[in-house]
Order: structure tokens, then C-alpha cells, then sequence
């Protein structure tokens, strides 16, 4: 066979080699095309549906200020309350749906795409507040935050250990804040001045501006009381330490006016306050009874072994406390104790009295 021959024979051997690679090649894509589509297909009408049609159990979700529709998909899928963020995006945009307002909503995973539209075009927002204890310390509102808010107990300690928001507040509260700056062994600058009460959150609000309305709503409390404490001859710092203790060796106005004297009569003595308070602060426990153990820790907390007020406050007290380190009940007392079944407190003047009261309503 001629080589001209052979050689057309060769190329029309790659010629249909080669049709045979490209039909193959064109076939791979139709069906990879054809079934990416049917995936894809499934994936738009899936994520158009509820995420589950079952769940009605409503969750607090908050839109922030500005968000657009991408952002909003992603906040409820964070939130799981849709399937996918990137079909709510394109459905909201393909539906000409837009104008959505920002707030805390209560939305449910059974809810459909249209319905969360609706409900966040029409502005059916829930208020968000945050409830503060009154003898609560600012680990346990920490923990108050990160349940009750968008908020982590992280974010809020960040600014609570933050120097320069402590120095931006103490310079708009001078008053309130300077004894606290000059005092020293603190665990918290904070502690003690985060008031008691029911906050109202911003959409899209930061942290650091929950915290500062806290402080600024102990600055509108304290403003009635600075004439007070300075006639005392005390420190705002050393207000709220006995306020604090207060707070949580007593229940009734009464007792608290009482207690607060005792404090004063063993302050004026150079004897140590011996609050169970203090030393479960220095522990950073709850415990019912405390050991002798317990009471030797070694801590500027702990006033069995220190004399005097303290670093500082041990949680935040109501303004019922304050008033009672302010406006005390006139005894000559040195002791209490509370019966741990009533609750009634009662009080001796000498250690013999007080030992009698522990064994009958304490130990027994």
C-alpha cells in the first residue's frame, strides 16, 4: 500500500478518534449541566420552603439597622429560620421585595419566605429588654446578656476590662466614678455601678452602649444621694461596698437599715466587717455555709482578714440598699445573724450573745 495511502488511513483513524473524544466530552457536559440544573433546581424550590413545618416555636432575631437583603439571609439562616440564605436574597430581589425595617422580630422556622417579608416590611417588631437583678454581680449580668440578648457574655466582659471605656465614662461621671479610679485590688472598676433595672435595647445597638446606659442610669440614681455620702464623710466607692452588703445580708427594708449600722459600729472600731459576702465574692462561689477554710482566703475581698471597707462593691444594689447605708437604723449592735429557715434576723451586742443566736438558729 502506497505511504499516501497508509497515511490517509492513519488520519481518518484520528479523525474519528477525535469526533469520538468530543461527542464524549459534549455528553459529559449536557449531563453534568443537566443535573447541576435538576440540583440546583431542587436547591431554589427547597430553600424557598420553611425550613420546618412542624417548628412554630418563635425566635427573638434582631435586623440590624441597614442590612440588606443579604445580610437580613444571613442573619435568619444564622438564626435557623430559613433554609438558605442565598435563595432568601434572590427570591426577595426576583419578587421586587425590599423596604424591610430593622428591630428585634419574633419569627418561626415554619414560616414561608413571604411571610417573613411581610412581617419585616411591616415594621411588627418586638420591644427587647434586659432585666437586672438588684444584687446581681457583673459576672452573673454577663450571664444575664448572653441569654437575654444578641450580645455574649465575651462581648460584654471585653468592655467591662476595656481601660479606655472605664476612662471615657469617668470622665462623664466624674462624681460617680473618681473613687472608684483611685481605688485599688478592684476585680472590676464596673462592679457596683451597673444599676439595677430594665434596660431597652437599640437594633443594631453595640454593647459598649448597653453597658454605658447602665452606668448613666446609676449616675441619675446616685445624683440624689452625693450630698448625703459626703456628710458621711465617705467615698461613693464606700457607699456602694456597704450598699452591695446590704443588699444580700438582708431582705427587708428594716433589717437593711439595721445592718447598715452595725457596719458603721464595727467601722468605727477598727473591727472588720465579717461579711459572708465578701468572702464568697473572693471565692467566686455560692456556697450555703462557709468553712474556716473558707474564711482565711487570701483575698483583699475577704473582710474577715481585712479590716475596713475593701477594694470595692460586691454587686450591684438596689437604691433600697442605698438608702439604708444612707438613712441607718440607730442601734448599738456589732452582730447579726439570719435564721436560715424564717429569715429573721436577729442581732447581739456582745460575741456571747451572738454565739447563742448562731447555735439556736444556725446550727441547729
Amino acid at each position: 500500500m502506497p505511504t499516501s495511502e497508509r497515511k490517509k488511513k492513519v488520519r481518518q483513524k484520528e479523525n474519528v478518534f477525535v469526533r469520538r473524544i468530543v461527542a464524549i466530552l459534549i455528553l459529559v457536559f449536557v449531563v453534568v449541566l443537566l443535573i447541576g440544573g435538576i440540583s440546583f433546581w431542587n436547591f431554589w424550590q427547597s430553600g424557598q420552603k420553611p425550613l420546618d413545618t412542624a417548628n412554630s416555636t418563635t425566635e427573638l432575631v434582631e435586623i440590624p439597622l441597614g442590612s440588606s437583603n443579604k445580610q437580613i439571609g444571613a442573619v435568619l439562616e444564622e438564626n435557623k429560620i430559613i433554609k438558605s440564605a442565598v435563595v432568601f436574597n434572590y427570591y426577595m430581589k426576583l419578587h421586587n421585595q425590599s423596604g424591610f425595617q430593622a428591630g428585634f422580630y419574633d419569627l418561626a422556622p415554619n414560616m414561608t419566605l413571604d411571610q417573613i417579608a411581610s412581617t419585616l416590611k411591616a415594621g411588627d417588631t418586638v420591644q427587647q429588654t434586659l432585666l437586672i437583678p438588684e444584687g446581681y454581680t457583673i459576672d452573673q449580668i454577663g450571664t444575664a446578656i448572653e441569654e437575654n440578648t444578641p450580645y455574649t457574655k465575651q462581648d460584654f466582659m471585653e468592655v467591662i476590662n476595656d481601660e479606655a471605656f472605664f476612662q471615657a465614662q469617668l470622665k462623664k461621671f466624674p462624681e460617680l466614678l473618681q473613687s472608684a479610679a483611685d481605688a485599688t485590688d478592684t476585680r472590676y472598676h464596673l462592679e457596683g455601678y451597673l444599676f439595677p433595672a430594665t434596660y431597652t435595647l437599640t437594633p443594631g445597638g453595640e454593647i459598649d452602649g448597653l453597658v454605658a446606659q447602665m452606668v448613666q442610669k446609676s449616675a441619675d440614681v446616685l445624683s440624689n444621694y452625693y450630698d448625703e455620702i459626703a456628710t458621711r464623710g465617705i467615698t461613693v466607692q464606700q457607699m456602694l461596698t456597704l450598699a452591695s452588703l446590704t443588699e444580700k445580708e438582708g431582705s427587708k427594708d428594716e433589717d437593711r437599715r439595721n445592718i447598715a449600722q452595725v457596719f458603721y459600729n464595727r467601722l468605727a472600731i477598727d473591727m472588720p466587717l465579717q461579711s459572708d459576702i465578701s468572702v464568697l465574692y473572693a471565692l467566686d462561689e455560692h456556697k450555703e455555709l462557709l468553712t474556716i477554710e473558707d474564711t482565711q482566703v487570701d483575698s483583699p475581698y475577704n473582710l474577715y482578714a481585712n479590716r475596713g471597707y475593701g477594694p470595692g462593691p460586691f454587686n450591684s444594689p438596689s437604691e433600697a440598699s442605698i438608702q439604708a447605708v444612707l438613712y441607718p437604723q440607730a442601734n448599738d449592735y456589732y452582730y447579726f445573724v439570719a435564721d436560715i429557715t424564717t429569715g429573721i434576723v436577729y442581732y447581739a451586742r456582745t460575741l456571747d450573745e451572738h454565739n447563742q443566736l448562731v447555735a439556736q438558729y444556725v446550727n441547729n
